[in-house]
């Protein structure tokens, strides 16, 4: 199945994807490489997703939250596509951030939200390379942020 196929079959509605609030762009080309810019989990009403896992949230909360900004790496994947899914030939690297307590040791937990939508969506072609790192801090007091790197055709 195609990636919008697979995103009709499993009923998922993309959110908007957003303008960088900074200086710096929200996608890049180099070559036949794309480049997504930190997403931050915001949720399905536009609401910031905030908080320490491991004291405001736990792993299911936070694989939720990563889980949304999968969903908006998608969308500005899509955008930078032209709308044409069809021109990733595949997700080469997520980087997950998790803003965790200072003994919080599941990351790999939560960024597994990330990962099993680039996958559901992309299928064999979201295999990827990842890292799940914790922090003390995210901007405007996210729980998650995750970057990715997309190969083109």
């Amino acid at each position: 199945m195609t990636a919008e196929e697979n995103i009709k079959k499993l009923n998922i509605k993309l959110p908007e994807a957003k303008a960088p609030v900074g200086n710096y762009v929200a996608t890049k080309i180099s070559g036949k490489m794309l480049f997504i810019s930190g997403q931050i989990s915001i949720d399905e009403n536009g609401e910031l997703i905030k908080g320490k896992v491991g004291k405001d949230l736990d792993v299911n909360s936070g694989y939720n939250a990563a889980k949304r900004c999968a969903l908006s790496i998608v969308a500005q994947v899509k955008k930078a596509c032209g709308d044409d899914l069809s021109k990733i030939k595949s997700c080469i690297k997520l980087t997950g951030f998790v803003n965790s307590t200072d003994n919080f040791i599941e990351q790999p937990k939560v960024i597994n939200g990330a990962s099993d939508l680039i996958v559901s969506v992309f299928g064999n072609l979201g295999m990827h390379t990842r890292a799940a790192v914790s922090t003390n801090s995210l901007p405007l007091g996210v729980a998650v942020e995750v970057d990715a790197i997309f190969e083109l055709n």
